[in-house]
């Protein structure tokens, strides 16, 4: 007897048995309890994810031959619905639309659509990937679409919704088809190999489930390649040896290299990896999605069910996790995220991976820029202190700062602090007080930026500051990088009130003359309007520095 695949073998027989999309059975069920069934529908998602399957469903579900009028539950016994399940009943035609596009193939359809089933209820066309049809082709099956004999379904399958034209959009129900979750994933291969009698590792199906990135069809297409190999029990190791996929143990160990600040140990980790036939594409793919898991741990637990791992690799993740903080892994996953794409178009694509992780690994050698201000500030050096052990910090400015930042509690002062004493007379009075009050607590590079604002109003409280039309770029770096909250925190601890803050920019936005005449601005002012800075200046004092290069991030 020839051998079915896994996809095949346990496709879904019914509206229950379809995984991952419950919204969409139920609804067609309803519509069909109603007797409120369209006469065309259009099903969109990415491959894998069950829309033939549904569609199978649905013309087993209107034309099953066991019961008197369409039903919910379809037998699957009776002929209709047994020559639906192998794509061979005469009264449903499955048609395939990238080879079958052209305007004289939908014509031919459109000409038997006018004959009555055969055996069944209605005549049912399911096409496949009709975004293939050509507009030509489209137009052909305008008409019928619109107002079709009462017998006739039509049912679409696409991955590409938004290539089929507006016109036969509007004259269907559309019905989007979401990505399976790897937990579901998961549950589907694990009773699969018990119903097959194949002993395999928990960690081998949680593997299975994430690669197949929410594509059923795709994570019994790596189970059948597996078992294919004839090894059993399966193991996490055969994914590394048939699949090509990298150690799980490496990537832990890398990154632990990294939270350690190892730069021999790094480079060691990566050496592993590739000894082991791992390009560096797939290296840096497998710290994106292990760093994410990290992300999501150390914002909220191990025990969380945002990440899916067993119970050896939470605990694991847990301590990798107390080795960053949640800015770091956020700006090492973007960094990563643009790496992937410059290593595969280089020549040189080993060195670039090794000195991006170098950077990650030796982040705690590069210094936070208020940070560095505050010390310069305080006479100190331009080295400063290194971060505490554990908490890598991204080896980039004040963007990169993580949100968990607090103002130390200011000190008492003999004045009146009561909610209802506060406003915009008695916030201008002690101005300069609170600027020299935030250089103090949140470096002077925010004190200074601040200095150019004035109090504007104070209302309903929120507090305005207005900054010159001249000093527009300073208002955007007060309101961006976290600025605007830690001064909020100051403020509302220093008037015992909750205050919120707001940048205006005196006389509205830029004309479109300005805005126009500031994107012209050469590379050369703008290298000299960033010379001028008063903290680039003391930045660069402070570290005895030169710029090599300006980079705008959009």
């Amino acid at each position: 007897m020839p051998y079915t695949v896994l996809a095949r073998k346990y496709r879904s027989q019914t509206f229950d048995d379809v995984i991952g999309q419950d919204p969409i059975a139920q609804t067609l069920k309803n519509a069909i309890k109603t007797g409120r069934v369209a006469h065309a529908y259009l099903f969109s998602g990415t491959r894998g994810v069950g829309k033939t399957t549904m569609a199978r469903v649905l013309a087993k579900a209107l034309n099953c031959l066991a019961v008197d009028e369409p039903t919910t539950e379809p037998c699957c016994k009776c002929d209709s619905c047994v020559a639906v399940n192998v794509g061979e009943d005469i009264d449903v035609i499955e048609i395939d639309g990238a080879s079958n596009n052209r305007v004289g193939e939908i014509r031919e359809l459109r000409e038997n659509a006018i004959y009555r089933p055969a055996r069944s209820r209605f005549k049912i066309y399911i096409i496949d990937e009709v975004h293939m049809l050509t507009v030509s082709a489209f137009n052909a099956l305008l008409k019928t679409l619109e107002e079709p004999p009462s017998h006739i379904k039509f049912i679409f399958a696409t991955t590409e919704p938004n290539k089929v034209i507006a016109t036969i959009q509007s004259r269907c129900q559309r019905f989007d088809f979401s990505n399976i979750g790897p937990a579901e994933i998961a549950k589907q291969l694990k009773t699969i190999l018990k119903k097959e009698k194949i002993k395999s590792e928990e960690d081998l199906v949680l593997m299975l489930a994430k690669m197949a990135n929410g594509s059923m069809r795709d994570g019994l297409s790596l189970l059948d390649r597996l078992i294919s190999a004839g090894v059993e029990p399966l193991t996490v190791r055969l994914l590394e040896e048939f699949l090509g996929q990298p150690n799980s143990e490496k990537i832990w160990d890398l990154i632990g290299r990294i939270g350690d600040s190892e730069a021999a140990g790094t480079l060691a980790a990566i050496e592993a990896l590739l000894s082991a036939g791992i390009s560096e594409v797939q290296i840096v793919d497998s710290l994106i999605e292990y760093m994410r898991d990290l992300m999501v741990v150390k914002s909220t637990s191990s025990d969380s069910e945002l990440v899916i791992l067993t119970a050896q690799q939470r605990q694991r993740a847990g301590e990798l996790a107390e080795k960053f903080d949640v800015a770091a892994l956020v700006y090492s996953i973007s960094t990563l995220e643009k790496l992937r794409w410059s290593i595969k178009n280089s020549d040189t694509s080993r060195a670039l991976l090794e000195a991006s992780l170098l950077r990650f690994a030796l982040s705690e050698h590069f210094l936070n820029v208020d940070v560095l201000l505050s010390q310069l500030g305080q006479g100190g050096g331009g080295t400063g202190k290194k971060k505490a052990p554990g908490a890598v910090k991204p080896p980039v400015s004040s963007d990169q700062r993580t949100h968990k930042s607090t103002v130390p509690a200011v000190e008492n002062r003999p004045v009146d602090r009561s909610p209802a004493s506060c406003d915009i007379q008695l916030i201008k009075g002690r101005w300069q007080g609170i600027l020299s009050l935030v250089s103090a607590k949140l470096g002077p590079g925010t004190g200074s930026l601040l200095g150019c604002a004035e109090p504007s109003r104070f209302e309903n409280g929120t507090l305005v500051l207005e900054f010159d039309a001249s000093d527009k770029g300073k208002a955007d770096i007060c309101a961006s990088n976290g600025r605007r909250e830690q001064v909020e925190v100051l403020l509302s601890e220093e008037f015992s009130t909750p205050i919120r803050v707001k940048f205006e920019v005196a006389g509205g936005s830029q004309t479109k003359a300005e805005s126009k005449a500031e994107q012209q601005k050469t590379g050369t002012q703008r290298r000299n309007e960033l010379l001028n800075d008063p903290a680039v200046k003391t930045v660069l004092m402070g570290l005895d520095a030169t710029i090599t290069g300006v980079e705008e991030n959009q």
